[in-house]
């Protein structure tokens, strides 16, 4: 209690004295579930990636305040869908694809560096006498919409015949100084989805589109080293902002559909 009383306080908060237990991530078992309800858009929906872990801080000085959460960026995206012999649509992020960045953050939007700010954080002020312990937990899914039809055009004709993804994740759990911004990454995951959707749009809708490829995930990797985290995967833009659907023809120049934000 010694530090509570004392003007001075030369406790710091150091890796060796938070301690992380019951690591845990995974990918659902089961398929991606395709919906074909809408007759503008196919929605199809994966399986959730989980992460948790139990947290215990040391002692937190006055003056001080600590956040511990998950961090996420993606450091791979492909989503493609061909529309017959036409071309295909693409989501896009530029830097990533130009190789200008390693990952770009996968953060809500607001709580930016976290992936989020209910169950993803906790936070601690201090002076905090004794040891403080949590639990934080976060998951993530791919749930969107793609139109059936060509999305340059103003005709509602089916043409999508496929949909092929491929994204990769790291996700961080991560203690850091709210005032001076010290980071002490704790946990690193590593983490891949992967989507293969085959579509004859010349059957009725319900019955166009089925999984090809695999059926289950890969399971993520707990990694037993620390792996930095990219500065730009820490501060805007997030992936969402930062994504462009381009329409990419067989012939001719490649069109912008939707601008990043």
């Amino acid at each position: 209690m010694g530090c509570l009383h004392s003007i001075t306080c030369k406790a710091r908060v150091r890796r060796e004295g938070i301690a992380v237990s019951d690591v845990a991530a995974s990918i659902e078992r089961g398929p991606t579930l395709i919906e074909e309800t809408s007759p503008i858009v196919l929605r199809y929906k994966t399986p959730y990636f989980r992460a948790s872990a139990r947290v215990a801080m040391p002692p937190i000085p006055r003056r001080e305040t600590w956040v511990v959460g998950w961090i996420q960026a993606c450091n791979h995206m492909e989503f493609l869908n061909t529309y017959s012999d036409l071309g295909m649509s693409s989501w896009e992020l530029p830097d990533l694809r130009e190789g200008r960045v390693q990952a770009i953050s996968d953060s809500d939007g607001v709580s930016y560096p976290w992936y989020g700010n209910t169950t993803e954080t906790v936070t601690l002020v201090g002076p905090i006498s004794k040891t403080s312990r949590f639990s934080v937990s976060m998951n993530d899914n791919f749930y969107p919409s793609v139109t059936w039809a060509v999305p340059v055009s103003d005709s509602n004709v089916p043409l999508l015949t496929r949909i092929k993804r491929d994204q990769s994740f790291t996700t961080w759990l991560v203690a850091m100084n709210a005032t001076s911004k010290e980071k002490i990454v704790l946990q690193t995951i590593k983490w891949r989805m992967r989507v293969d959707i085959e579509v004859d749009p010349l059957r009725v809708l319900g019955q166009r589109a089925r999984l090809v490829g695999r059926a289950q995930q890969d399971q993520p990797r707990v990694l037993h080293r620390m792996e930095p985290i990219p500065h730009n995967a820490l501060g805007k833009p997030n992936a969402n902002d930062a994504q462009v659907l381009m329409w990419r023809p067989k012939r001719g120049p490649p069109l912008v559909v939707i601008p990043a934000k």
